[in-house]
């Protein structure tokens, strides 16, 4: 059996992401490491000391005295720890899009030596390092698991535009395929991660609790959102009645939204899709992500019937729409559901102008094929959208918003994000709608 000595070993991050770039950096302050990326662009990127996620500022960057960029992959010869962060997506049939991680660990496994430790940090269901990674490992490299070389699993925690719960302030879950791994993985981690770890008794384990992780909050959104959508029927006020309910002290504070983003969105269906591999179809679970899969078409489908009711003609109008990313001051679009409700008001033949200050112009054009507009020009819409809290967004007053609009006397108002003071708008002309 291989010996396992990490502190003799460069670190190699594999995917410089929102989760690889700022695990490479905190690494980079203390230890030799090789962050790699295929993307030329984005290396060229961080060399200049620009992040274009906007988790590391250019003075983090630059604090990470031992980290070195490359999109060569003959540099990983000389590291001995492998991190792979790279993105687990779903495809179109909302299964597990394992073909990024397999090609990660495909260019390890070329670069594999005796007594070495690979650890992976994407999101994946309970059994995936070691029924679909480590035979990759293995036939690439020609080298055993637990005689001459080592898995670990330690997912991470990122949450894309948080600057307060940050990797070194998250609890890091560790684990390893032997023993002595896992404790060889805690020390390492225990090197940048000031919260500290916990140990999980195994990498299923540890895999495991990362799906359930946002699984449980994907469920207990999706139970608000039905809250919603009953209310919104008998013409209560969701918000009022959750901010009633909230006065006892055990009442969990969620709110209905749109649920997008790279991990509440997609985690539940590699937990769904290892439950189904078993012989189980899971009801509760996937009840959820149908619920709050649908709410961008339930929210444009609403201010549409608002829109017509006060004598739109939908073929002629426009929507000024405030936000595309999936969450607030953050630039990630991926698996935002914004989209969703961008293509609802499309089928009903609506004209959609989109603004956002965080999102890049040039990639929801290629992705969505959608230009973003520098500003909503005055009395230009029928109705407006704020998709997503942007705090610049929430310094917007409702007057403000008001003149964007056509009608001088009425116009629809679809606060997403519940920002603004639901009276004081309506006594404005704007008949709001939120969820």
């Amino acid at each position: 059996m291989a010996a396992i000595s990490l502190n003799e070993h460069k670190i190699a991050v594999i995917g410089l992401g929102y989760v690889g770039l700022p695990l490479a950096v905190e690494f980079g302050k203390v230890r030799p490491v090789i962050g790699y990326d295929i993307d030329e662009e984005r290396i060229d990127e961080l060399y200049s000391g620009f992040d274009k996620t906007l988790e590391c500022s250019s003075e983090l960057l630059a604090s990470a005295k031992n980290l070195e960029f490359s999109c060569a992959e003959i540099d990983l010869e000389s590291c001995g720890t492998f991190i792979v962060t790279v993105p687990t997506p779903i495809d179109k049939a909302n299964r597990p899009d394992l073909s990024l991680l397999k090609k990660a660990t495909e260019l390890v496994g070329r670069y594999l030596k005796i007594g070495n430790v690979v650890i992976y940090e994407s999101t994946v269901f309970p059994g995936a390092t070691e029924e679909i990674c480590v035979p990759i490992l293995e036939l690439v490299s020609g080298l055993r698991l637990n005689t001459d070389f080592y898995c670990g699993y330690s997912p991470e925690r990122i949450n894309p535009g948080d600057k307060e719960n940050t990797l070194t302030t998250i609890t890091k879950i560790v684990s390893g395929s032997t023993f002595e791994a896992a404790e060889a993985i805690d020390e390492l981690y225990n090197e940048i991660v000031k919260a500290g770890t916990f140990r999980a008794s195994s990498m299923r384990v540890a895999e495991a609790a990362k799906v359930i992780e946002n699984t449980q909050r994907d469920l207990n959104i999706a139970f608000v959102n039905e809250l919603s959508v009953i209310f919104e029927r008998l013409k209560i006020d969701t918000l009022e009645v959750l901010e009633a309910a909230g006065s006892k002290w055990n009442f969990l504070p969620f709110r209905p939204g749109m649920v997008g983003g790279h991990c509440i969105g997609v985690d539940p269906y590699y937990l769904t899709h290892k439950a189904e591999q078993v012989g189980y179809n899971p009801q509760i679970v996937l009840a959820g992500r149908r619920m709050n899969d649908n709410m961008g078409r339930y929210a444009a489908r609403n201010i549409v019937k608002r829109m017509s009711k006060l004598g739109v003609n939908l073929s002629c109008s426009t929507v000024g729409l405030l936000g595309v990313t999936f969450k607030e001051n953050c630039p990630d679009i991926r698996n935002s559901k914004v989209f969703d409700l961008i293509a609802e008001l499309h089928s009903w033949g609506v004209n959609v102008v989109a603004v956002d200050p965080w999102a890049d112009a040039n990639e929801v054009f290629r992705i969505q094929g959608i230009k973003l507009a520098g500003k909503l020009e005055a009395a230009s819409c029928d109705a407006i959208i704020v998709a997503v809290g942007h705090s610049q967004f929430r310094e917007i007053i409702p007057n403000d918003l008001r003149k964007i609009c056509k009608n001088s006397e009425k116009a629809v108002l679809g606060d997403l994000k519940s920002i603004y003071d639901r009276n004081k708008c309506h006594e404005i002309g704007f008949d709001v709608f939120r969820f």
